[in-house]
């Protein structure tokens, strides 16, 4: 395992899980997604949560760009572009991490 995601670029076949003590949580009462990490939370909108949700440490970032692909048959290099960089930036805040 890596612990050096900040300073590697993602691509289609890196592979991700969230950090230990880091997790995807749905709050029923507020209907919405977050990211609870050690003493601080991430509200997740509704594009990063279907990212977020196929984070299983066994798919890389393009099956997860592919599925997302399928489902909302939107372009999958604009998909890929936002997984990269969404999983990126949470990478940088230590929230997810390489495999």
């Amino acid at each position: 395992m890596s612990d050096t995601t900040a300073t590697t670029p993602f691509s289609e076949t890196t592979l991700l899980r969230f950090a230990r003590g880091n997790r995807l949580q749905y709050d029923r009462v507020r209907e919405q997604w977050f990211i609870q990490a050690p003493e601080r939370a991430f509200i997740a909108d509704p594009n990063a949560a279907e990212v977020l949700q196929l984070i299983d440490g066994k798919r890389t970032l393009g099956a997860i760009t592919d599925k997302l692909h399928q489902k909302f048959n939107a372009p999958r290099e604009v998909i890929l572009r936002d997984t990269l960089r969404l999983t990126q930036e949470l990478a940088d805040k230590q929230v997810l991490t390489v495999v």
